[in-house]
């Protein structure tokens, strides 16, 4: 197996001096030729803050009471906790104590009652049709 040890080059700080140099260079060359080509964007903006400032001053207009939000509602209002039973003693008995109490299940309306159907009833075909 061939050992993946890299000799790496030796660093030229010269060059890499006149790299940065080079960079350097072009970003003042680039804020010197910016106002000339891109100078109008600052124009209209500007502008634009000027009138966001006048409209944000002007008279404020009162939005339709439909559209006011509404405080909102305390929980408690609506939401009434009991008290829970005592917790049982045993991990056995653990299982579905909240939910064996008629008050504490989660079924409000009652149980869910979908049985088995079978579909060549539905179509009303003999059972051995299949």
């Amino acid at each position: 197996m061939a050992e993946s040890k890299r000799t790496s080059e030796p660093i030229n700080f010269v060059h890499q001096d006149e790299i940065w140099k080079a960079h350097v260079n072009m970003e003042k060359d680039s804020a010197e030729i910016w106002p000339n080509k891109w100078g109008f964007l600052t124009e209209v903006y500007r502008e634009y803050k000027l009138e966001n400032v006048k409209l944000k001053t002007s008279v404020r207009v009162e939005p339709p009471l439909h559209l006011v939000p509404q405080p909102e509602t305390p929980p408690e209002k609506f939401i009434q906790v009991g008290p829970s039973p005592p917790v049982p003693q045993t991990t056995q008995a653990l299982i579905g104590w909240r939910s064996g109490r008629s008050h504490l299940q989660l079924e409000k309306y009652g149980p869910v009652h979908h049985g088995r159907r079978s579909f060549l009833k539905e179509l009303g075909w003999p059972l051995d049709a299949c």
